[in-house]
Order: C-alpha cells, then structure tokens, then sequence
C-alpha cells in the first residue's frame, strides 16, 4: 500500500517535471529564436535605433566672411560668443528646466518671454539661445548643472564685432537675427548663430558672405551631454568684402565732421561733468553713459554736429572715407539692444540711422555754380570775361531777386563771381541759359541719377525741369525758378556723394568717374569716358575754385593755413531752409545761430588737393550748420590735410 502510494506521488513529480522542463525548453527556444532574430535577422534595424539613440544631429552655421579696409583692417569680424540654449525636444518640462536655470543665472523677463514665444514658433530640434555673452564663471555654473537641466547645454557660438563702432557704421551697416518672414522654412535660418545683413555691405552682400552651413554627429552619454563631436564636412566660410575704404581716414573723417567748430568729447569727460554740475543737461538724444557731446567756444554742451562727408579719389572713383552723423554702434544688435535705446534712436532728430551721403537729399547751394557757369561756357551764349555789374540785387518782373551780399560785389567776370560767390552774376548766365540746359549739364556731372555704387538706399536727387514740374505739380516754369536753380536752390536736390562726383569730374579732366566701394584684387583702374568739354572751359571754373580758397577776396581764404604747404581749392554754400524775410534781411535781427536749429542754413563746401595735380576731392554738408565758408569749410581743408598725409590711393 505504502509502495503503490509512493509510486504514484514519484510518477505525479516525474510528469510535473517533464512538463516543467518542456515548458521551460518551450520558453528557452521561443526567446532564443527571438533572440537570433533580433540580433541577427534585424540587427540592422536595432543597430540604428541604438546609434541614434546614442548619437544626436547638431546643425552648424556657416561662418560668416568678414569686411575688410583697402590694406586689409577688418570692419567687421566674428567673435567667440558663449551661451546657454535649450532644446525643446530634449527638455521633459521646459517651464521648470527655465525654472532651475533661472536660479543658476540671471534671466530676465523679457529673454524668458522671448524663448517661449520661439519655443512655439520654431522646430523641437532647433536650439534656442537663453543668455549670450556668459563670463567664464556662468559657463562653469551651468556646465556642473546640466545633468540635472534636461535640453539645456552650453554652446561656443560666433557673433558679429564691429571694431570701429560707429566710425563705419553706414558702410558696414549690421547684421541681425533673421525675421520669421525671412525664415522661409529653411532650419539654418533658425540657428542661434544665424544672422542676416540688414543694413550696408552686410546686406547689400549678404548672400555672398553667409557662407554654407553643414550638420554634425555628437556622441551623447545617459544624461543627453555631448561627449564627442564627430569630423563633419561641407561648412563654407562666406567671402571677405575688401572695400576700397582706408580706415583711418575714416575714422578721423568721423570725428572732425562731428565736432564742427567744437570739441568732441564723452559724456564722462571731467568738462563735461563740470558743466553738468553748472546746471546744464544732456540733449535727450545723447545717451547718458556711452554718449558723446561736444563743448563749444563757450563752455556750452551741444549736440555732435549732424551731415555727411565723402573722400573720393578723383581719378579712379575709390571712395576713400564716407561718413554720415550722427551714428551709431552696431554691436547693440548683438549684444542685445534694449526697447529704450531702439526708441531713442528712431526719435532722435538728426536720424542716426539714415546714410545721409548717399540717402540725404539737399539743394547743393553756391556749390552748383561751377556747372552752370560751364554749361553757359560750353552752349557758347557767354564769355568768361564779361563783367556784370552786381548791386545786390536783380529785378525780374515783380519780383526782387537777392545776392547774398546786400550791397553787392560791384563789377566782376566770371572766375570773380566764382571767387566771391555773386548770385546776380548767375541770375543773369541763368536768363541767358535756360532751364534746359542747365538740366542737361548736371546730369552729365551725376546729378539726379543713382550712381549705383555699392550699398543699398542710395537717392537720385533731382534735376527739375519744365516737364517735370508739370507732371508732378500741374504748373507751368517761370524764369524766375530758373534764377534760383542756378544758385543751387529752389527744387534741384542731390547727395553728398553726388556733390563729391560733381567736383571729381570737375578736376579731373571732365571724365565721367564713377564712385566705388568694392576693391577687388586685378583690377584695373577705369578712368570713365570723356565728358566732351573744352579743357579750357574746365581749367576757367577751376581757377575760380582755386581763388574761393587762396583769392584776396575767396569767400574760404581765410580758412588756408599761410604757414602750411598744404593748399587746396574749393566753393563754398549755404543752403537756405526757411525763407527769410525782406525786414529781417535788411535789419539783420535774426541770426543764424540764434534760430531753432531746424530752421538753420545747411553749411556746404566742396574741395580738391593738391592745387598743382589735384588727385583727392571731398565734399562736406553739415545740417543747419550755417556758413558753408565758416564751417564746411573747416572740415573739408583739415580732410583733405589729413587725406594727403595718408595718400591712401598708394595703396
């Protein structure tokens, strides 16, 4: 009985562990069948599913070329910029990532906002920058802390420098991040690193400059931190721009426009400070850190003077320096410009932002007498040396046409009238000429016409003529607008750069040179096409140019150093911008310095060194300066000094 019990109970443990066994072999070849599958059937599949998880895809920016002086001097370059990034797609929860981060450095509210707002806007994979320009002690912070900041990572990025700040800003111009309507759904665009010309050479070569971005692996461990970078391939440095812009004629073309008959100086200069415990206050538009002011003859703070200057090689069309004031430093752009200092740049009155040699549109004044005394010469209705008797005045009609000298210049012929700049002597050339023909000569001299060179927002000006002022204003001409043409005033408008042209042509033979920027490597120097006058035409309105500045009675002599070598010739102008009454010209009550400064004369003067071979020409406007011999004229003689100095055309 105890046998039969305990053979049962042996069978029961034998067919228990048979079925255990095979249900284990069962299992065994299930999982080892799948085993084999997965690692040698599909091991392709799984192979790449573990490199991806391992590896991740960073997309690189392309460098972007820098812009260059005529020796080589870079204007605009890249600099290391360290940042903090996030990456939406890597971060479990991204308000308390930003959270964490926030207590490890600071984040303001408005870069906070900013990142969320391009969080939702851009791709997952896309990083987005959180703080630029750490110090080595933030990058440390944050390095430590990354295991514990899911998506967050420190980058070594490039961003845009700007050595010389506003000293070149309108030929430079700045980049900036790209706007969502230029994005175009191309991911490089929405790199941290990304930036777009806006302004200037950075925008007018852009494309050129950006260069091609490329992708890279990285190695990332458990925690998603980048352990190895591996070699990629395909990154494009975009091209240098060399320009034909000699810096350091730049830069001191800069500062001495902007302190006119002043001195220029910071607003932490002691002067300054004293005169601001004196009571006086910075002009609004200054900034009250980084701004500068200057200090006239009379201890008074005044604002840098607002115009445009042009350096041009007469010869070759080199432009050499070009300025416009008030500027200001491009490197707010990258650095992080805030709302206020936007604000007072759009408000501020003399237009920082605007490229006023190439954009600013002004009558050109007594500076326009020379082509209208050559246009006259050239159609042959009048003799260089007939005299006109000036008594400061010309009656036309009804109406009383001025000299700006009240009493007159007495008898002068036409190298006088250019030397004394006498109005009445060209109110009668202008009856003689015509409206016409004064029209067709400044176009042949690059008036109202782009001259194409090599930025964008470049005006045309205007040459006004009968057709003209019927088309656009549905009236008809009258002589008298043809009086007050060829004084430079009235409809006709040009540029500074216009103004520089005029005078290169002028000098240089009558050859139509053509201003330019680029300076590319080969080239051969173009000289431009005759203009067709008579040199000796040319060598009359020059003569006149010589005596406005070294003459008894030039309008400029006494701006010539008599103690210098140096000599040069020029002409002078003063634009009026609100007319001036018959009782206020005749009792002289309001002077052009005691007006608000938006209704002061607009100072000109354009000039050309040496006097013996001239080579170098400028042109100088400064906005309700007031005389154009007393101060443009300044300018230019101390522009041209410093131009001959350098001979930058050497080079």
């Amino acid at each position: 009985m105890k046998n039969k019990r305990d053979q049962k109970i042996k069978e029961l443990i034998t067919r228990r562990t048979l079925i255990l066994a095979g249900g284990k072999l069962t299992l065994f070849s299930i999982l080892a069948g799948r085993l084999y599958y997965l690692q040698v059937i599909d091991s392709d599949k799984y192979k790449t599913l573990s490199e991806n998880n391992q590896f991740n895809v960073e997309l690189l920016p392309p460098i972007r070329g820098r812009i260059l002086d005529r020796q080589g001097v870079p204007l605009a370059l890249n600099k290391d910029n360290f940042r903090v990034e996030i990456i939406p797609e890597r971060a479990k929860n991204i308000g308390n990532t930003l959270d964490k981060l926030g207590k490890i450095i600071e984040i303001d509210r408005s870069n906070l906002k900013r990142v969320l707002s391009e969080i939702k806007l851009k791709r997952s994979f896309v990083p987005i920058p959180v703080v630029d320009n750490l110090t080595w002690e933030e990058v440390s912070s944050v390095a430590i802390n990354t295991p514990y900041l899911p998506g967050i990572r420190v980058d070594v990025g490039r961003s845009r420098s700007y050595p010389f700040k506003e000293n070149a800003v309108h030929i430079t111009g700045y980049v900036a991040a790209v706007s969502h309507n230029e994005q175009m759904g191309d991911p490089l665009l929405e790199l941290p690193d990304f930036r777009v010309g806006k302004s200037g050479i950075e925008k007018a070569f852009d494309k050129n400059m950006r260069g091609v971005g490329t992708q890279q692996q990285v190695e990332v461990n458990a925690f998603g931190r980048v352990v190895r970078r591996l070699p990629s391939e395909g990154r494009k440095t975009g091209d240098d721009v060399k320009l034909t812009i000699d810096m350091r004629l730049q830069t001191f073309l800069n500062q001495r426009l902007s302190e006119g008959n002043s001195l220029s100086m910071s607003v932490d200069d002691p002067r300054v400070i004293a005169a601001l415990r004196d009571g006086q206050r910075l002009p609004p538009e200054i900034h009250p850190t980084t701004g500068s002011v200057n200090i006239n003859k009379s201890n008074k703070i005044t604002i840098p003077e607002s115009g445009a200057a042009v350096v041009m090689d007469a010869f070759n069309g080199d432009i050499l320096a070009m300025t416009s004031t008030p500027g200001f430093d491009p490197n707010q752009f990258n650095d992080g410009l805030t709302a206020k200092d936007w604000e007072r740049l759009l408000a501020n009155p003399r237009s920082p932002m605007t490229n006023k040699a190439i954009a600013g549109q002004y009558s050109p004044g007594s500076t326009f007498k020379m082509v209208v005394c050559l246009a006259a010469l050239e159609a042959g209705v009048w003799n260089e040396q007939k005299r006109i008797n000036c008594p400061g005045y010309l009656d036309l009609g009804d109406s009383r046409f001025h000299c700006w000298k009240q009493h007159g210049h007495g008898w002068v012929d036409m190298v006088g009238a250019i030397e004394q700049s006498c109005d009445v002597y060209l109110y009668e050339v202008a009856k003689k000429l015509g409206i016409e023909r004064i029209g067709n000569m400044a176009r042949r001299f690059g008036f109202g016409e782009k001259l194409n060179i090599e930025l964008p927002g470049e005006s045309k000006g205007l040459v006004p003529t009968e057709k003209w002022k019927r088309s656009t204003l549905g009236k008809s001409w009258h002589q008298g607008e043809t009086l007050i043409t060829s004084i430079g005033q009235g409809f006709i408008l040009c540029t500074p750069l216009q103004m520089a042209v005029m005078t290169a042509r002028l000098i240089n033979g009558g050859r139509a040179v053509k201003p330019k920027l680029l300076k590319l490597e080969g080239e051969r120097n173009q000289f431009g096409p005759s203009l067709k006058l008579n040199p000796g035409h040319l060598k009359i309105v020059m003569e006149g140019m010589n005596r406005v500045t070294n003459g008894s009675q030039g309008t400029a002599r006494k701006v010539q150093n008599p103690s210098s070598k140096f000599n040069f010739g020029g002409k002078s102008g003063s634009v009026q911008v609100k007319r001036i009454s018959l009782n206020d010209r005749l009792t002289g009550k309001i002077k052009n310095e005691d007006r608000p400064w938006k209704e002061r004369d607009h100072a000109m003067f354009v000039a050309y060194a040496p006097i013996k071979s001239p080579r170098y020409v400028t042109s100088v406007v400064v906005e309700h300066g007031g005389g154009g011999s007393t101060m443009a004229a300044p300018i230019a003689r101390d522009i041209l000094e410093q131009t001959m100095r350098l001979d930058p055309s050497r080079f």
